[in-house]
């Protein structure tokens, strides 16, 4: 890098998490959004596949959201939440997350990021069980190519093994088991029934191994985003859940990027038959205008932290941001935009084309394991090259397209609000950037 020359007046050009990619080029500037579009610095338009990094779930010109921030910023631009303090919109913001949750979670902690939200939920789950007297209760069990965060040990609950390899760091009470991929982790002549009673049989023998009186919980995301869109088979989260039950063990449902909207539910918990414990929201509860997560848990548990705080002193956590006003403000009119523009009945309309679109590139025999629910699909490279993602990902990028590259598979999740002549035009995008990027692996 040191020979890398950089433009004039720019400071530490390239951002760290893709200084693999981009260490001999300038990082691509972006300058403007409107709709599903993102504009660059030259005035070059892309149609956004990826709602940023999941998250741009309303698209990049929601009036409603920044007046919304303005609003709030004229009247009260920060207080805490420390030592028993709330305000307004912290308050009806959790009122609003309580009732358009699954009806067991009855409380809400709010922080900045998916990451925090969920070490702060491992945080309550340990105490739950110390409230109990289950003081080994430590273990967490999450699934291989999970992926939970970037902190340190949302990181390390990540079964991705990228989230490992720089890290010089090794957290003990971390189990990972098979993720509940048919299309990878199917035996073969295993019926898609066999398979999840063997994953389940796997784990109910896993925590008699490590003895159920040393597993805090189990955190899962209804749909692993970052493992490649993997879709779990309908009846498996059913089937864990009645383990996990069984031995007292809790279910942490990572909603960061299922949740409001994108899997044609408010939750992904909702559309795979889930029922957690504690559940965790980040990205689209502000569409990404703001940064804001929370932590919603049942009765049982916010009970515990009252009887431990009551015990040994407050539950010592949160974050100086932890309730921003304007982040709850933004997430309010947010959630407003999602019931009054029916953008969950959008999301299940307009998956039908997405479905049918990816279904068209399967033809392809380049093209494997094509999948998809709401609106986010992905579908995998047939070939050798462990590139070869970046490559097509850099090749739809110079036809107007973001697509994301995980490996080789590549993962599409556009804003909720895309429409259906927009969704045609994805794919004429992806599949002109195929056709141009096999033409050069040939």
């Amino acid at each position: 890098m040191g020979g890398t020359k950089k433009p004039k007046g720019l400071q530490q050009i390239h951002p760290f998490t893709d200084l693999h990619l981009f260490s001999d080029s300038s990082p691509l500037v972006i300058e403007k959004g409107e709709g599903i579009y993102l504009f660059d610095s030259s005035g070059a338009k892309y149609l956004d596949a990826m709602s940023g990094l999941w998250c741009a779930t309303l698209g990049y010109s929601q009036q409603r959201l920044t007046e919304a921030a303005q609003r709030q910023l004229s009247i009260l631009p920060f207080s805490h939440t420390f030592r028993g303090r709330s305000t307004p919109p912290i308050n009806q913001l959790a009122q609003k997350l309580i009732d358009l949750s699954p009806a067991q979670l009855t409380t809400v902690f709010f922080a900045c990021s998916g990451s925090e939200a969920n070490e702060s939920a491992i945080k309550i789950a340990w105490s739950f069980h110390r409230s109990n007297e289950e003081t080994s209760r430590k273990k967490i069990i999450a699934h291989q190519k999970s992926y939970h965060g970037s902190a340190i040990y949302s990181a390390q609950i990540s079964g991705s093994p990228m989230m490992h390899e720089h890290q010089n760091a090794e957290i003990p009470d971390i189990i990972f088991v098979t993720e509940p991929d048919v299309h990878k982790q199917r035996l073969q002549k295993e019926t898609t029934e066999d398979f999840v009673e063997r994953l389940a049989t796997n784990l109910e023998d896993l925590i008699l191994r490590e003895g159920p009186e040393t597993i805090a919980a189990f955190i899962a995301e209804p749909v692993m985003g970052v493992g490649g869109v993997i879709i779990p088979p309908k009846n498996y989260f059913e089937k864990v859940q009645k383990i996990l039950s069984k031995y007292g063990v809790l279910l942490i449902a990572d909603e960061v990027i299922c949740g409001f909207g994108r899997t044609g539910n408010m939750f992904g918990s909702e559309t795979f038959g889930m029922t957690p414990d504690i559940m965790t929201v980040a990205k689209g509860l502000s569409a990404a205008y703001f940064p804001i997560s929370a932590v919603l848990t049942n009765k049982k548990i916010h009970e515990s932290l009252i009887n431990l705080s009551q015990k040994i002193g407050l539950f010592s956590h949160g974050f100086t941001n932890s309730g921003h006003p304007v982040g709850a403000a933004v997430a309010l009119e947010a959630l407003k935009i999602i019931e009054e523009d029916f953008i969950i009945d959008h999301v299940r309309d307009v998956s039908q084309d997405f479905r049918a679109q990816l279904s068209k590139i399967s033809a392809d025999p380049i093209i494997a394991d094509v999948r998809s629910i709401g609106l986010m699909g992905a579908f995998d490279l047939n070939v050798l090259d462990k590139d070869s993602g970046n490559k097509l990902m850099h090749c739809a990028q110079k036809h107007s397209l973001f697509i994301r590259a995980i490996g080789n598979t590549i993962v599409l999740a556009p804003p909720l609000i895309i429409s259906r002549q927009e969704i045609n035009l994805l794919f004429e995008r992806l599949s002109v950037a195929i056709k141009k990027w096999k033409n050069r692996i040939n």
